[in-house]
């Protein structure tokens, strides 16, 4: 991974946001960032991570919409706020396994897209092998909202649709924090099930161990995306990753 040339840049803060108490286990250590950074547990499904990014914004809760919330530029609050929605994830493309890394370059649900910021420079640094770490294959496309667990038939069409994965609470988290001003946005989700390797087989357990194992790793990818959306000049939209392709993998 290359040197962060704004590691030394402002204050602001970042929040990732996960819905699973595990999940949030194993994000454990977020407070090693150089900037200010929250890792909210906002419970399951779209209206709770709603509800939850809403309050952590603003000081409120509700749906999404309005401008930025009180807070001044290094606290969660605060307009300039970088925001990852991240946790476990279906895959939805054959041949994904238990354990790869799904980035969105957009996320979607009946409300509709969001666009990601700084998502090759986010694929990379996931993408970088960590000593003695487990391998991270990395997947770049479309996630989907959902507000239930997909399987068999509705997995098919979800991926008919351009979608390589489907959660309950990334598209509504980045909705919600743009909904709220204008601010950096990524999506990073784990697959712990796809479709050769559903949750109802034999193999969920260790397929569930491996995801775990590659959450943990995350971070200091999120930190370098993080520092580079503090450069001045908008530097992260620079490095996004066009919305409308098929999908596509950056595995080492």
């Amino acid at each position: 991974m290359a040197a962060d040339p704004a590691a030394e840049a402002g204050g602001a803060a970042l929040l990732i946001a996960c819905a699973l108490g595990i999940e949030r286990f194993a994000l454990r250590g977020a407070d090693l960032g150089a900037a200010a950074v929250t890792v909210l547990r906002t419970g399951m499904g779209p209206q709770s991570a709603e509800r939850a990014v809403t309050r952590a914004l603003t000081g409120r809760s509700g749906g999404s919409g309005g401008s930025g919330g009180p807070g001044g530029p290094g606290e969660p609050g605060g307009r300039s706020t970088a925001v990852i929605a991240t946790g476990f994830c279906a895959g939805l493309a054959p041949g994904m396994h238990p354990g790869d890394l799904v980035v969105a370059d957009e996320t979607r649900d009946p409300a509709g897209r969001t666009v990601c910021t700084g998502t090759r420079i986010l694929a990379d640094a996931l993408s970088h092998p960590l000593p003695g770490g487990p391998r991270r294959a990395v997947h770049i496309g479309p996630v989907v909202g959902s507000d239930h667990v997909v399987r068999g038939t509705e997995r098919a069409a979800l991926h008919s649709t351009g979608a390589i994965a489907v959660d309950m609470e990334s598209a509504a988290t980045l909705r919600t924090a743009v909904g709220h001003g204008v601010r950096p946005v990524a999506a990073v989700r784990v697959v712990v099930d796809a479709p050769e390797h559903e949750l109802v087989r034999i193999g969920t357990l260790r397929g569930g161990i491996s995801a775990f194992r590659v959450l943990r790793t995350v971070l200091p990818a999120f930190f370098h995306w993080h520092r580079y959306s503090l450069l001045p000049g908008g530097e992260l939209d620079g490095h996004a990753s066009p919305p409308d392709h098929p999908g596509r993998d950056v595995s080492l």
